[in-house]
């Protein structure tokens, strides 16, 4: 390999042989010196003298004789030399055309290696190949990075502020029986628009995408600080979402697009760290707010953090453009079809089990909701497999015998994680008698155990290329912990402190697992569906979350009402006693003190039942882990 720094004119190389007349077995390899002029700009491909480029294979001799015409024409920028420096060094989004060089920018760089051409055997790239990308120190990687950072730490922010809150704004909208479609309905469509982004960023472009999440999230934040009612709120946490979905995935897509596979882990890791300092951030911010100026302050202080995220991403990042196709033929692509069924579906789902759980299973609207969510996912999934010409979620992407297992991880992973977490606070308050802010200190717990879990794992993937042990102890580790947090909220003992180990061995599991288990994922993708891939695994994780924190809420709101009925029997105005402590724990404070024992006991007894359904879903996440297919990563390079 000839260094770039070395700018002597070399001299022109042998004839290659006449392929045409020739048997390909004949052919042998023939090496081509050769020398590229890139306008590509180092923020976008990454690469900068000196660099080592992948060989390049070419099966016929028509195609060598095309490369000897290159070589001797200079490689002039624009030509098929620049497609070359781009699909060969950089790691972003695959091979881009190279009739938009011009979009690329202007700084010029030199860059010298050899073609072996190789005119036998004609085998492919193999997934080594692929992997063998450029050697590149951290910074380069940072830039990419730091530029998202905001929106990393802005949608970690938005969750634990909610959760923090939550029972404050059931309480003065007088509607704690249904704060959870707060989360619900913003889980929703993230759920939906997740995957929905993926192929949405092969489209119109990673930026694009990412810089519209921003916009769409500041005005769901905005309406939410301004909502009068409890309607207009789940209304403006649900088009919330709708950014939120492409504020997740579009940065792991992008990471995933940079990164090599086996340093994903530990650059996930990174990511998880801003995330958790989000999260800290919010489970403190949002119980203070709560506490002091308002729950809608939790709201309205994340738009000017968006615009800051979208200036940052706007000015900064610096990825390569898409073709240049009109708007309306890339709409086209779009499978509208398949994001609307895919609604239907989770909606008539959560309808469902939030009527059943508060209102009664025999109630009408959830039993048609439960026939409707039959109907529209075999629905959903005739279009998805059958009938798209480019769908969100492909056939081959979604019943993938190697990929299964890394789905329905991440589905129960994270559907016993939101379950746990979305009700230790109100455990601590409504049983332990805590302030929001005081629970939001166990929250805080759960982050600084995730981001642990994730930055270690990701290290070990990086230092031993193996993930498979590594994901099943973390889901091990994940069960257990979900087990001791259960006995210690008065099943066995009663010890917030104990709580607090509990979900903070719990965290770490799960922090661990969600790392490990992305990797695999995209070692059995493959390049060409990497985003695909990454995408529905995100529709899984939201698919969990929803599915997750509905049935828990469900449990507990189901349980709490029958154990009132049972404990309160004999009471005067038991139905009133009933309703009104589902709607505020503020009515706790206007209870005698005999009944306001009943109620506390009763919601301990309700939330334990949810920690149960939380326990088996986390077992079932650890059985899933096992079925994990076992690949090498590459070796560092």
């Amino acid at each position: 390999m000839v260094n770039s720094s070395q700018m002597v004119d070399r001299p022109p190389p042998p004839e290659p042989p006449q392929s045409d007349t020739r048997s390909s077995s004949d052919l042998g390899e023939y090496v081509v010196p050769f020398r590229v002029f890139s306008s590509i700009p180092p923020a976008a491909c990454f690469v900068e003298p000196p660099v080592k480029l992948k060989e390049h294979v070419v099966t016929n001799g028509d195609d060598a004789n095309i490369l000897r015409d290159h070589y001797d024409a200079g490689l002039q920028t624009g030509s098929h030399g620049l497609g070359m420096a781009d699909q060969e060094t950089s790691a972003l989004l695959g091979s881009v055309d190279p009739k938009l060089a011009a979009n690329y920018g202007t700084n010029r760089q030199t860059l010298t290696g050899e073609l072996r051409i190789d005119t036998g055997s004609g085998a492919g790239d193999s997934q080594d190949d692929v992997e063998q990308q450029v050697s590149e120190p951290a910074s380069k990687y940072l830039a990419v990075v730091l530029p998202m950072a905001v929106g990393i730490f802005l949608c970690s922010m938005d969750g634990t502020i909610v959760v923090s809150s939550y029972a404050a704004i059931g309480s003065e909208l007088n509607q704690l029986h249904n704060t959870s479609w707060i989360a619900t309905s913003y889980l929703l469509t993230v759920a939906t628009f997740q995957p929905l982004y993926g192929k949405l960023s092969d489209i119109f472009g990673r930026k694009s995408c990412l810089l519209f999440s921003y916009i769409v999230f500041a005005l769901g934040c905005l309406g939410c600080g301004l909502s009068r009612n409890m309607n207009e709120l789940i209304a403006s946490r649900a088009f919330s979402g709708i950014g939120g979905g492409g504020m997740q995935t579009i940065v792991s897509i992008i990471v995933s697009d940079v990164v090599p596979l086996r340093s994903r882990g530990t650059w996930q890791g990174v990511l998880n760290i801003i995330w958790a300092s989000g999260n800290a951030t919010g489970a403190s911010l949002g119980g203070y707010l709560a506490d002091t100026i308002g729950w809608r302050w939790a709201f309205l202080l994340q738009v000017p953090i968006a615009l800051i995220a979208f200036a940052a991403a706007g000015i900064s990042l610096r990825l390569p453009t898409v073709d240049s196709g009109d708007f309306y033929t890339k709409i086209r692509r779009v499978d509208f079809l398949g994001a609307v069924t895919l609604i239907s579906t989770i909606f008539a789902l959560l309808l469902g089990l939030d009527r059943g759980g508060n209102v009664g299973w025999t109630d009408p609207i959830a039993r048609y909701s439960l026939s409707a969510f039959v109907f529209f996912a075999s629905i959903f999934a005739f279009v998805e497999m059958e009938w798209a010409k480019e769908p969100f979620a492909p056939k081959r992407i979604i019943v993938n015998r190697s990929l299964i297992a890394s789905y329905l991880v991440n589905f129960f992973g994270i559907a016993a994680s939101f379950a746990v977490i979305f009700h230790v606070p109100l455990y601590l308050q409504a049983v332990q008698e805590k302030t929001a802010s005081q629970a939001s200190l166990w929250l805080i717990l759960g982050v600084l155990g995730a981001v642990f879990g994730s930055l270690c794992g990701g290290l070990i993937i990086q230092a031993t290329g193996k993930y498979y042990v590594l994901t099943s102890g973390a889901y091990l580790l994940f069960f257990i912990g979900t087990t001791i947090l259960t006995l210690t909220s008065g099943v066995l003992v009663t010890s917030p402190i104990l709580i607090g180990l509990g979900l903070f061995l719990s965290s770490i599991g799960n922090g661990t697992g969600v790392t490990t288990s992305l990797v695999s994922l995209i070692a059995n993708a493959g390049q060409e569906d990497q985003a695909i891939a990454t995408a529905v695994s995100y529709l899984f994780r939201s698919l969990g979350s929803v599915v997750g924190l509905s049935l828990g809420s469900t449990i507990v709101q189901a349980t709490l009402r029958s154990t009132l009925f049972e404990r309160l029997h004999g009471s005067q105005d038991i139905d009133e006693i009933v309703r009104r402590v589902r709607e505020s724990l503020s009515y706790l404070d206007e209870l005698d003190p005999a009944t306001r024992n009943i109620v506390r006991s009763s919601y301990a007894t309700a939330i334990q039942a949810t920690y149960w359904f939380s326990v088996v879903i986390a077992g079932l996440a650890f059985l899933a882990s096992l079925f994990i297919k076992k690949k090498p990563l590459p070796s560092k390079k």
